[in-house]
């Protein structure tokens, strides 16, 4: 039998057996109702029975994008130690403008406008063609499951200073290892368990970083935040760079969840929103308290520093309730990022990329078993690398994943003129192109900083992109090889709209 499933950004609503058309115009949107009501995007007959009750709502989404982007100011140390007091509060403090809101209002167009599960994968094979689109998914999902490495090591990281046996050999990796399985766990037993989970685990690990502030208020000496550096120590401008790009990118992560989340036209703009300001002065407390109120040890500003900070400014009783929180917020982070990553391959799958199989969900908790499993053993994987190479290595990836993005965004502005947007960034072509020129320009930069294994492993990834790319059509061309979903497209701008059909066998 043949299930079709239309799904349509035209004026017209219509149901009729065998197939359902989802319109995504306001004049329909309160008429379409189900599984079909939030999404125009790519779904298999392993979605059909999705729940709206199940669905992603406000809160939940704003934690999920707080721990894709942030989950706290576990990680901003090596700015200081790179560059100095001054340098990292100025970084903090300016390159949220010229990057994330950039980055978040780009996600915030594209993701009301395909809320699909793929997210970044649609928009670049909307704009180029499936091979970009395929190009895309590999750059962004390798950045994603390296990215998520760093997780895992961060919270070990910082159990050592609590509990020395873990600083290595034989514990550290148990230690790794079994958080690792433990979370994966954790992810398949669903998004709106992983959502609600966040929220907790973001507002108890937040909370001491403000205590900090507070306490710290009476003994802060501004003077101090001017302070360039101490005299002696040599900057290092690409740890610098990189950690500030690896605390305040992967906005658009959240979007390959845009299948999940009710009404997404309207709750993606605010939850970005509100992550935002929730990530910013996330950020910003704990680094001018701790700035401002001790004295300047440059070469102690590693990862777990503001624990330590803690300890002196308030008490060991907060110096243990952040080593506990950054645990907390490890959990948090891995789970947004895994999310983001398993929900890819899902999209992937539906969109016609890779083979039908790796759409698969659990009988039981609808979750796509498949992607959280081959996500979780690449990033066990990986987890073992050097943390600094992880770090670079996800920028590098992600980099060229962004450029390929945000040329999708202009492009599909002008490519579908009279398309129907929910939220539209307020400005013309020139506009956009002026928004977005300093972060090409950065993310051009990020990667010429890149190290040797960076480059080697950029290549490879995008070699196997293509490989694969010419593989899965070889094996579509075969009708007995694997099994697709299968893509037919028709675009028609004079209706202002895009419509998009999967037929699956």
């Amino acid at each position: 039998m043949t299930v079709e499933i239309q799904v349509s950004n035209t004026r017209e609503c219509a149901e009729e057996v065998g197939e359902i058309r989802i319109s995504n115009t306001r004049e329909c949107a309160e008429e379409v109702r189900g599984d079909a009501e939030d999404t125009h995007a790519p779904s298999n007959n392993n979605n059909n029975n999705h729940s709206n009750k199940n669905k992603l709502t406000l809160l939940p989404l704003i934690f999920l994008i707080y721990f894709e982007v942030s989950g706290g100011p576990f990680g901003e140390e090596p700015a200081v130690k790179a560059a100095g007091p001054l340098y990292a509060i100025l970084g903090f403090l300016i390159f949220p403008f010229i990057w994330s809101i950039p980055e978040a209002l780009i996600t915030a167009e594209l993701a009301t406008t395909f809320p699909g599960n793929g997210g970044f994968v649609i928009w670049a094979e909307r704009a180029f063609g499936p091979f970009w689109g395929n190009l895309m998914g590999f750059w962004k999902f390798l950045s994603g499951v390296i990215n998520n490495a760093a997780y895992p090591v961060l919270c070990v990281d910082y159990l050592k200073i609590v509990f020395p046996i873990f600083a290595s050999g034989v514990p550290r990796i148990i230690a790794i290892c079994s958080s690792t399985v433990i979370l994966s766990f954790l992810n398949y037993t669903g998004l709106a368990i992983v959502g609600y989970t966040a929220v907790v685990l973001g507002l108890i690990s937040l909370v001491p970083f403000y205590i900090i502030g507070l306490v710290s208020i009476p003994k802060i000496h501004p003077h101090r935040w001017l302070s360039a550096g101490q005299p002696g120590v040599k900057k290092d401008w690409n740890l610098y760079l990189n950690t500030l790009f690896w605390n305040l990118n992967f906005w658009d992560n959240a979007s390959t969840l845009a299948g999940e989340v009710r009404k997404p036209q309207k709750t993606f703009p605010k939850a970005l929103l509100l992550a935002g300001l929730l990530t910013i002065i996330g950020y910003l407390v704990p680094l001018l308290a701790a700035t401002g109120a001790l004295d300047l040890e440059q070469k102690r500003w590693d990862g777990g520093f503001l624990a330590e900070a803690a300890g002196m400014i308030v008490g060991d009783w907060l110096k243990f309730w952040i080593e506990i929180g950054v645990l907390l917020s490890g959990i948090g982070l891995f789970e947004a990022q895994l999310s983001s990553a398993a929900y890819q391959v899902l999209g992937m799958a539906d969109l016609g990329f890779i083979p039908r199989f790796f759409s698969r969900r659990s009988v039981w908790f609808n979750t796509p078993w498949v992607g959280i499993l081959l996500s979780s053993m690449i990033t066990l994987c990986i987890t073992f690398m050097d943390f600094t190479t992880i770090i670079s290595s996800a920028n590098f990836l992600y980099s060229l994943g962004m450029l390929l993005e945000i040329s999708s965004f202009i492009w599909l502005r002008k490519k579908y003129p009279k398309l129907h947007r929910p939220y539209q960034v307020p400005m013309g072509i020139p506009g956009l192109v002026a928004m977005c020129l300093v972060p090409a320009v950065f993310l051009v930069f990020v990667m010429v900083m890149g190290k040797l294994l960076s480059y080697l492993l950029a290549v490879g990834v995008t070699v196997l992109a293509i490989a694969s790319y010419f593989l899965m059509n070889f094996c579509k061309s075969r009708s007995n090889c694997l099994k697709f979903s299968e893509q037919k497209e028709n675009r028609d701008e004079e209706e202002s709209g895009t419509n998009h059909e999967i037929v699956t066998s």
